[in-house]
């Protein structure tokens, strides 16, 4: 025999018993940012590996570390996106769709690839919901996105288990000179610092703020702070941030190393984390980028979003049992049918009863099958009622309506009260 194929290490099917949990999910999020005004777009999942290098930075770890990065048949270097925010500045520059000082507010959501070591909560095919706002510069759109996942965390019934943590990075100006000051005073000390760190004082300093190692983040007390070195711009920002968290009733916590992992961030960074999910503990991320348009060739454009991960986020609502109990039931009603006639009519009146009750879940027995069968698969449908005609229904133009879940007897139904009877019994359900 040969070999069974399987899925590559990192990337999961989803199956059916979880797919209505992460419909409820992606509904949930599409209906609120309906809501405030966004938009949405779909980006390819392939782009010019260029377009990362550039947009990213070569020396981060997702450049040099995690990329899928491969040459096709022509020769050209493409690789599969490990983020949203750069495919979608290059759709925004590409149809000229921000031109002119256009505010956009963008949302998308599909897999993200990133060559990392698999582990609950962390894969190599991984899914992302991302949110663009291109050419609103002030701190009032920073808080409407920080407001609009408050507001998603609380529709989901999670409030209570995340945290926010902000930071100011300030413009890259202010930055370029607080990066300065913070590489001399580790090169000074550079005998301290563990082996990766050392690697990032040569190339991404900033991101030795964010080591999990304890002897470097003790070696960090007494290193420069960041918000010593913001210019007046983005203290001014900042502050207006805060004061509209304040005003909506928003909790957060100001963390002076969060960072962020792309070189595209200035002024807020934002990070939403969980204590739920053990190391996985960032849920959603995101902040601002107003040099990253004109970076990849376009015009001064100011720029701000997040991503949350779609995994991460499920397995906090599992681990905090906020699934809904309805979105397990994938069928509400099934009809039964027992020989030729009665089939042929239970299919005209499934069809009726799904014009006259949109939305309604039924399922028609296939199969064939006896009386005893058709009701057990009924049964494991997960269905609330089943519908059942046989001989002696068609000749009386009634259909058997039997509850599945225990609430009350079978009887029959005319076929003309059938809808309203249905639609009521399902209300009360």
């Amino acid at each position: 025999m040969s070999k069974l194929l399987q899925a590559i290490r990192g990337m999961n099917d989803i199956l059916p018993e979880q797919s209505p949990l992460w419909r409820y999910f992606e509904g949930a999020v599409a209906s609120l940012l309906d809501g405030y005004g966004y938009r949405q777009i779909r980006m390819p999942i392939v782009e010019a590996t260029e377009l990362f290098k550039r947009s990213i930075g070569e020396v981060t770890d997702i450049v040099e570390k995690e990329m899928y990065t491969f040459d096709d048949r022509n020769g050209d270097s493409l690789t599969l996106r490990p983020e949203g925010t750069a495919s979608c500045v290059r759709a925004v520059l590409e149809h000229g769709i921000s031109n002119n000082g256009q505010v956009q507010k963008l949302w998308y959501i599909g897999p993200m690839f990133r060559h990392e070591r698999p582990q609950k909560g962390r894969y190599r095919q991984f899914h992302q919901i991302g949110v663009e706002v291109f050419n609103l510069a002030g701190p009032d759109i920073d808080a409407e996105l920080i407001v609009l996942t408050w507001r998603l965390w609380g529709l989901l019934g999670i409030r209570n288990a995340v945290t926010l943590e902000l930071n100011s990075l300030g413009t890259s100006e202010a930055r370029a000179t607080y990066r300065d000051a913070l590489v001399q005073y580790l090169a000074a000390r550079s005998e301290s610092l563990d082996e990766d760190s050392k690697r990032r004082l040569k190339s991404n300093p900033l991101r030795i703020l964010d080591s999990k190692v304890p002897e470097t983040q003790a070696l960090l007390i007494d290193a420069p702070k960041l918000a010593d070195y913001l210019d007046e711009e983005s203290r001014v920002h900042f502050d207006g941030l805060k004061a509209r968290l304040d005003a909506a009733g928003i909790p957060y916590v100001i963390n002076p190393k969060l960072v962020r992992g792309l070189d595209y961030y200035s002024k807020t960074v934002f990070e939403w984390l969980t204590d739920q999910l053990g190391a996985q503990g960032t849920v959603c991320a995101g902040g601002r980028y107003d040099g990253l348009v004109e970076q990849m060739g376009g015009k001064p454009t100011a720029g701000v979003g997040f991503a949350m991960g779609i995994e991460r986020l499920i397995l906090l609502l599992e681990t905090l049992q906020q699934v809904p109990e309805e979105i397990s039931r994938q069928v509400d009603v099934y009809l039964c049918a027992l020989g030729e006639a009665a089939e042929l009519a239970g299919l005209k009146l499934a069809e009726r009863l799904r014009d006259q009750l949109p939305g309604l879940r039924l399922q028609v027995n296939a199969g064939a099958g006896n009386f005893k069968s058709q009701l057990k698969k009924a049964d494991k449908s997960g269905a609330l009622f089943a519908l059942v005609v046989g001989e002696d229904e068609l000749a009386q133009q009634v259909i058997g309506f039997k509850p599945l879940r225990g609430q009350g007897e079978q009887q029959n139904i005319a076929w003309s009260e059938l809808s309203q009877h249905l639609a009521a019994c399902l209300q009360q359900a």
